[in-house]
This record gives structure tokens, sequence and C-alpha cells, in this order.
């Protein structure tokens, strides 16, 4: 059996801290390059869509949530 090194609260607390940086920066990180590719990332969800609607037919949203739930 490994054994567990024991810890003091603070240093509990230091790796804590470090690792919710972490997880906030890499949130952020993803967050801009999502960003950056909205209407790549949009087109890429509506494409299946338009392939199924008829010619000369497009798509309408009455309310801004609507284009949310498009499928």
């Amino acid at each position: 059996m490994e054994t567990m090194e024991k810890q003091a609260l603070t240093d509990h607390l230091r790796d804590l801290r470090t690792g919710l940086v972490r997880s906030l920066v890499a949130v952020a990180v993803g967050f801009a390059v999502s960003y950056y590719f909205i209407d790549h990332i949009g087109q890429w969800f509506v494409r299946p869509l338009y392939e199924v609607l008829p010619e000369e037919s497009t798509l309408i949203f009455t309310s801004y949530q609507e284009a949310f739930f498009f499928i």
C-alpha cells in the first residue's frame, strides 16, 4: 500500500486554490476560442437542418431563445 503524506490545512487550501485558478483559466480560454469561432460553430449546428429544408425556405425565429431550440 502507498502511504500518503500528511499535509497541513493551508497546504490543502493552496492546492485547492491552484486547481480552481487553473480550471477558471481553462474555462476562460475555452470560452474565448469558442467565441472567436462562433459563426463556424453555429453554421456547423444548423447545416443538417438546412439540408432537409425545402427549396427557397429560410429559418425564422420569432423570439431570442428560439434560436437555441431549433432541433
